[in-house]
């Protein structure tokens, strides 16, 4: 019986040897070979680019997906090496290819892996895309060319696509004024693909950059490849005791950014999405439609109210800030993991090219990454934030969302609630602004409970409320 395989927030993710394995990898690439050959895109050809993380085996996974797409005609462009998922992003559109995968799960534990589409834009397949490549599944045999034959026949080629993407993302900033503002730069890679990215990036320059955990570990060092703070302890301990300017840290596969300040005192990813927007705005004079998913903070929506930027809100996932990027004028495209997609540049999340943003913002500046965050404070209010993720049967989150749907709660603790949100997720809006949201994850069986407040009290007091109602399902 074949396993059942469904595309979640991100692409199809599944534990290594259980639902992630050859024969599944074999089966998700001809349902896409399959799907792109019935739905040309004009002016692309067919030709598709395949690149893989640091997680065990991606480099044979990627393989794997590569024959089957070279014994189906196809022109494959097969990364020599981990590679970034914007890398492969931009090589999709700048090499004019029906579409691109990745192996990749992102942030999610070293057990597990991931195949993700990728379109011709350069970016993640929309929805209506993942489902039609789902529905192709098992329409037709699996057709695999052994990698070394295919490469013989001219099928099959092994590119670096990490230099190309340097020299774009170089251009996005003002390079100069990072190249000549003697930062000292640290960079956390959590063992990921975006190992000694900044090292490249800013070869040449009077930045002075420190990697951390660069190792190819497929464990991660008993953590989870996440930007966020429970991961950032070693880091944090090395920055005390050398501080620098500003740590960057990206995720598994580098397209998402976390940060710390030079002395290893976390930073949100709302933090980081609010300075970007504010540097955008404010220093490059840029206006345009600002995209960000539901769970990112209410800060942006006031940023946006006070400079007259349109705002839009989505769902959780790339996918659907992706479609409006596409469609254009947008400044800037976030979400609460750290995911940034900046103007001019591919419509994806780029945790590089983000980090590179804070980098000119820094130069800009002249004064540490705290001040600038106090000036927005003073300006649009605290904002403080919280997430708990609990490992739930996806049935039990099912429940619990369908229970909260059908009678939502007319008070968070002390507070009444002004506004309910439920198209992903339930999202609880207070009269004074705090909110809490539970919703399932879309690539593992986890429940995840968003909170913000003005204070960290309240947003621990609306954690736990939200871990009380898991408990009466």
């Amino acid at each position: 019986m074949s396993t059942q395989i469904r595309f979640g927030t991100d692409g199809w993710r599944a534990v290594i040897a259980e639902g992630f394995t050859f024969a599944n990898v074999a089966r998700v690439a001809q349902a896409a070979a399959d799907y792109w050959r019935d739905h040309p895109v004009p002016g692309c050809d067919l030709r598709v680019v395949v690149g893989y993380d640091r997680r065990f085996f991606s480099d044979r996974f990627a393989e794997c997906a590569a024959e089957v797409f070279a014994a189906n005609g196809y022109e494959v462009l097969l990364t020599s090496m981990a590679t970034p998922t914007p890398a492969v992003s931009l090589a999709v559109r700048d090499r004019r290819c029906i579409g691109g995968v990745m192996i990749t799960a992102s942030h999610n534990p070293a057990i597990f892996n991931g195949f993700k589409l990728k379109s011709h834009y350069g970016g993640s397949s929309d929805p209506e895309t993942c489902r039609a490549v789902e529905s192709y599944l098992d329409r037709s045999p699996v057709r695999r060319l052994a990698a070394a034959e295919a490469q013989r026949q001219g099928r099959l080629r092994r590119v670096d696509l990490q230099p190309p993407h340097v020299r774009t993302v170089r251009r996005l900033v003002d390079f100069a004024a990072i190249g000549r503002s003697g930062l000292r730069v640290a960079h956390d890679a959590l063992f990921g693909a975006g190992a000694g990215a900044f090292e490249a990036l800013l070869a040449g320059t009077t930045c002075q950059v420190t990697s951390l955990h660069t190792e190819h570990d497929v464990l991660f060092g008993g953590l989870n490849p996440e930007p966020i703070p429970a991961n950032y302890g070693p880091a944090a301990a090395f920055l005390r005791r050398h501080p620098h300017d500003l740590c960057l840290v990206t995720d598994g596969d580098a397209d998402r950014l976390g940060a710390m300040d030079g002395r290893g005192r976390p930073l949100t990813t709302h933090q980081l999405v609010c300075l970007v927007l504010y540097h955008l705005h404010c220093h490059r004079g840029l206006k345009g439609r600002v995209v960000k998913a539901l769970t990112l903070t209410s800060m942006v929506d006031k940023m946006c109210s006070a400079w007259g930027l349109p705002l839009l809100e989505t769902g959780v996932g790339f996918k659907y800030i992706c479609p409006e990027m596409i469609k254009g004028d947008v400044l800037l495209g976030a979400e609460e993991s750290g995911g940034m997609g900046l103007p001019g540049h591919i419509p994806e999340r780029d945790g590089l090219a983000a980090g590179l943003m804070l980098l000119e913002l820094l130069a800009c500046e002249r004064k540490p990454v705290r001040r600038v965050l106090l000036g927005l404070e003073r300006q649009f209010g605290p904002h403080r934030y919280g997430r708990h993720d609990l490992h739930l049967p996806q049935a039990r989150v099912a429940a619990l969302l369908d229970r909260l749907r059908n009678a939502p709660p007319d008070r968070l603790g002390r507070w009444p609630v002004a506004e309910v949100k439920t198209f992903d997720g339930i999202k609880l809006i207070a009269n004074n602004g705090a909110w809490l949201m539970l919703r399932g994850s879309g690539t593992e069986p986890v429940l995840r409970i968003y909170a913000e407040a003005a204070t960290d009290t309240d947003v621990r007091r609306l954690l736990k409320l939200g871990l009380r109602w898991t408990r009466q399902v």
